[in-house]
Parts: C-alpha cells; structure tokens; sequence
C-alpha cells in the first residue's frame, strides 16, 4: 500500500465517522440554515491544519533523534487505528445532537465554533499523529508531508460541507442517518485491517 492511498483511506474514514465536528455541524446546519454550517465547516478544516502544523514538526524531530522512539509511536498509532474502528463497529445507531433553540450565531461565530471544536478536540490529535506516523518516514519529503496534511483538511471541509447541505434540510437528513449503523460497521472493519496491516508492515 503506497502512502498516498494510505494516507487517502484512513483520512476518508475518520472524517465521515459520526464525532464531535459531526454534531457540532450538524446542530449548526439546522438550527441556523446553510451558511452557518458551510462556515462551520470550514472552521473544522481549519482546525485540522492546527493538529498538522505540530505533528509535521513533531515527527520529523522524532524520526532525526530517535528511531526506536518513532518505531513505538507508530505501532502505539496503529494500536489506535484498531481501538477507533473498534469502537466505531459497536458505536449506537443513533447520533445525539443538542437541538436546542439558541441564539442565532453571526458568521464568525459560526467559524469560530467549528475551528475550536476540532483544534481543541484530542481525537484529531490522535487520528492526525497516527496517520503521519504510519506513513511518513526518513525518505518522505517535507512538501509531501504538507501535502498530506492539506489533503486532511481538504478531506474534512468537503465532507462536512456536505453534512451541512444536508441537515440544513429536513427531508435529507433522515436519509443520510439511515444508513448509520451499516455506515459504522463497515467504516470500523476497515480501520481495523488497516491498523493491523499497517502495525506489522516493515
């Protein structure tokens, strides 16, 4: 598997696996309308660049100092990739989003939210240092990296603009919950294979 369709596959599946940017988005989304959701969404992939920022910087002076130190990294993020998919085959099937009537958000607020939801949310922290950890190493380019990292964010504004034109409709958000439950199972099977296939590559 190149890093490239690693990075690709494992970034697609925890971006649509229902979390804190989901509900966030979602309560956004219908409570205020389209643009208030869109510029949450946008706040999200922002935030994500945060957790890219550090790892990029991070994993680079663990791969200079330490080899052995960055060996038990990776394989404690692949024993994560495990433990999330996991977690997301037994997850309800049921989203709980806070509905509650509040008041209307201006749009910086609406930005605001969605970059502090997920700058200050330690699942992205783990998920953005797993993933760079399984597939970067002494060889892999700094602008790669970047690109990796923009990809993450690209990844993150495309599908949550999507939730946010759906819930900020009644009669779609129905539908894209209803395959909630076949959505986690499959999406929890593939984040464990990946974590064991990539734990045990050399």
């Amino acid at each position: 598997m190149t890093e490239i369709i690693a990075v690709a596959v494992i970034t697609v599946l925890a971006v649509i696996s229902p979390g804190a940017d989901f509900a966030m988005v979602v309560r956004n989304s219908y409570l205020y309308g389209r643009t208030t959701g869109l510029l949450a969404a946008a706040g999200v992939a922002a935030g994500v660049l945060v957790h890219v920022t550090y790892t990029m910087l991070g994993v680079g002076l663990l791969i200079a100092s330490s080899t052995a130190l960055f060996t038990a990294i990776k394989l404690a993020g692949a024993a994560y990739l495990v433990y999330i998919g996991i977690r997301t085959f037994f997850a309800r099937n049921d989203l709980t989003v806070d509905l509650e009537s509040k008041p209307a958000l201006t749009r910086f607020g609406a930005l605001r939210t969605g970059f502090f939801t997920n700058a200050l949310n330690p699942k992205t922290t783990l998920f953005v240092v797993s993933t760079f950890t399984q597939v970067v190493g002494p060889c892999t380019g700094l602008w790669r990296q970047a690109g990796y990292g923009l990809f993450m964010s690209a990844a993150h504004l495309g599908w949550f603009a999507l939730v946010a034109l759906f819930f900020s409709h009644a009669q779609l958000r129905t539908a894209m919950l209803r395959w909630q439950k076949v959505l986690n199972r499959s999406i929890g099977s593939v984040l464990v294979g990946l974590g064991v296939t990539l734990g045990l590559a050399r």
